[in-house]
């Protein structure tokens, strides 16, 4: 009786000490991969790219791609060019901010009408994978023509660049609901609205918030193009690309490029730390 209440008592707390160990050491290995591992990337790119500039390419011939020390040098250091590339960057960024929103709301809306009514799917989804697969090159001189060239039209085209993968993200979400689930809540008789707001909207946050992290690079992108294209208002990132490039001011076109990346690259990592505490609530409340 000894010895069985004791192998018992083993098998009982060695499952619990394991998983502990066995979970804690590779997040502590990982954390400083994700830092290294990046960060030894951008010194080889940035390495091959001093080479080429210097060792591959011409001197005349130079100018077309400058070495990336000529591009800090002349163009982030300088105060007189960095005032004009973050005034303009600014200037996108709140355009696409703006269309951002509007597409989330109207994203997640679209998406809770079609989870709650198959009629409502059948209507809209088809609609939402046309405005995906419409050239935005095309469409955004015919806004410029019908709504003007200002600040709405810029929000517009990132609207229109960036709803699709907050519905189809959202749809999946709200849709990914495990059976069981919806049986238990209909066993307490939950009504249609407790549902939606209880089980599939908490269910479908972290599906919402990935569609956002694509959005968010998609409407950077989109406030671009507009700029480019339309050239009245305030100027964006897009307009100064075009005027360094006719001006071949390659250090300068390269600035503005690589902040317009930074700027991307920050709206994805604030959406991705998001999904991360999203994530992690949601397999506490879970119990995982």
């Amino acid at each position: 009786m000894t010895t069985v209440a004791a192998d018992t008592a083993t098998r009982t707390v060695v499952p619990h000490a394991r998983p502990k160990q066995a979970a804690g050491t590779p997040r502590r290995r990982a954390a400083p991969v994700r830092i290294i591992a990046p960060v030894v990337v951008f010194v080889l790119v940035t390495g091959l790219w001093y080479f080429a500039s210097h060792y591959l390419i011409a001197a005349e011939s130079r100018f077309l791609l400058p070495g990336p020390d000529q591009v800090l040098s002349e163009g982030l250091l300088d105060a007189a060019v960095r005032s004009e590339i973050l005034s303009a960057l600014g200037s996108t960024v709140l355009v696409a901010l703006s269309g951002l929103i509007v597409a989330m709301v109207l994203g997640v809306g679209f998406a809770v009408a079609m989870s709650q009514a198959r009629w409502a799917e059948y209507s809209l989804y088809p609609y939402a994978v046309i405005l995906q697969t419409i050239p935005i090159l095309a469409v955004v001189p015919l806004f410029g023509f019908w709504f003007g060239y200002e600040f709405g039209s810029r929000v517009i085209v990132c609207v229109m660049v960036s709803l699709f993968p907050v519905v189809t993200n959202t749809l999946f979400g709200l849709k990914a609901v495990a059976p069981a689930e919806h049986d238990l809540f209909t066993l307490h008789g939950a009504s249609r609205r407790q549902r939606l707001r209880k089980l599939q909207l908490p269910t479908a946050l972290p599906a919402m918030i990935s569609g956002f992290k694509i959005s968010g690079g998609m409407a950077i992108i989109g406030s671009i193009v507009a700029d480019f294209f339309f050239r009245q208002g305030e100027p964006g990132i897009g307009r100064m690309i075009d005027v360094y490039r006719q001006r071949l001011a390659t250090e300068e076109l390269l600035t503005a490029l690589l902040l317009s990346l930074l700027a991307g690259l920050l709206l994805f990592w604030f959406f991705d730390f998001l999904a991360v505490r999203v994530e992690r609530a949601h397999g506490r409340r879970r119990g995982h």
